[in-house]
């Protein structure tokens, strides 16, 4: 993907980072420095919670004032009942970008769902929907039994995943016995990355790790008294099947459990400050590992709040 400055080129900016870490604050601040400098921006989502209108609490939607009069984009978009993939966010974010470049503006990414970022710039592969009854058979497996066929039936993927890590396992052993063909080799013919056809301005919040917990922390106890139970009784009233992604979001199996008497609430909370707290764990793990290491890296701490924008994006306020 091309992170040249060309003029001439359709510029993305991009910004990413662990949960908490302040990417929509800085994604609204880089809109309004480029709006001063003349240009036209518009915000686009690209975390997998907030794309869920049901999650507006939970998934620290942005508010309208925190929205700062910038146009946001793919925020709320999908209802709880229909799971938003990755590839389902790819095909609406080239839409909106599109759509921004046409209108003479630069859209600006932000989120923390590395897989969205992966998906939008390189493409996906065509792997065929996967036959329900092989999805069956090899979610019914242990981990153990599936890691030891996957052994077998794909050993270059085996080699390449954790033994425990079951839900990498069950997907690569059900593509492979599916369609006949392993995952990896299905991955060499993806397509739809934009990659190629944008100039891409990238930053990723990288902060200090500590820092990052305890807002995570103080985040949640502030969710929790700011309409977080309520939202979680309001999508146990639809009765939506509890595998859908909107029903496995941070915060709505905890709270779930304290309504239902089976948690005080100051643990249901504490359990919720875990789950995140370990998501932004993985999130730091996937950032360091998966982007491209010339993506500047931005470090964020208590006593460094404030990031120079002309300098981490230069190149968009360029002539």
């Amino acid at each position: 993907m091309s992170t040249v400055e060309d003029p001439h080129s359709k510029p993305v900016a991009l910004i990413a980072g662990p949960t908490a870490s302040g990417k929509s604050a800085m994604a609204v601040d880089l809109a309004k420095a480029l709006k001063k400098a003349g240009q036209t921006a518009v915000i686009i989502n690209a975390d997998s919670a907030q794309v869920y209108s049901d999650l507006a609490v939970l998934s620290a939607r942005p508010t309208e004032k925190e929205m700062g009069g910038i146009e946001h984009r793919l925020f709320g978009e999908w209802d709880g009942a229909q799971a938003c993939s990755a590839a389902d966010w790819a095909k609406r974010a080239r839409q909106e970008i599109a759509a921004c470049h046409e209108a003479g503006g630069v859209p600006i990414l932000v989120g923390g769902t590395g897989l969205y970022f992966k998906v939008l710039l390189e493409g996906i592969a065509p792997i065929p929907e996967i036959d329900p009854k092989v999805r069956a058979a090899t979610r019914e497996l242990s981990t153990e039994a599936a890691f030891a066929a996957l052994q077998i039936e794909d050993p270059e993927r085996a080699a390449d995943l954790n033994p425990t890590d079951s839900q990498r396992i069950a997907r690569a052993l059900e593509v492979k016995r599916s369609t006949g063909v392993t995952l990896g080799d299905w991955q060499l013919s993806k397509s739809g990355g934009i990659g190629e056809e944008v100039t891409l301005f990238p930053a990723v919040l990288m902060p200090e790790r500590e820092w990052v917990y305890r807002r995570c922390d103080a985040r949640f106890a502030e969710m929790a008294e700011n309409g977080a139970l309520e939202e979680v009784k309001a999508l146990l009233a639809r009765d939506l099947d509890l595998n859908l992604p909107v029903m496995r979001a941070i915060g709505v199996p905890e709270l779930s459990e304290h309504l239902a008497d089976n948690l005080p609430l100051t643990d249901a909370i504490a359990n919720a400050q875990q789950s995140t707290r370990n998501y932004a764990k993985r999130q730091f793990t996937w950032f360091r590992n998966q982007f491209v290491p010339d993506w500047p890296r931005v470090t964020i701490d208590e006593g460094n709040k404030k990031t120079d924008l002309n300098a981490i994006f230069a190149g968009l306020f360029q002539k």
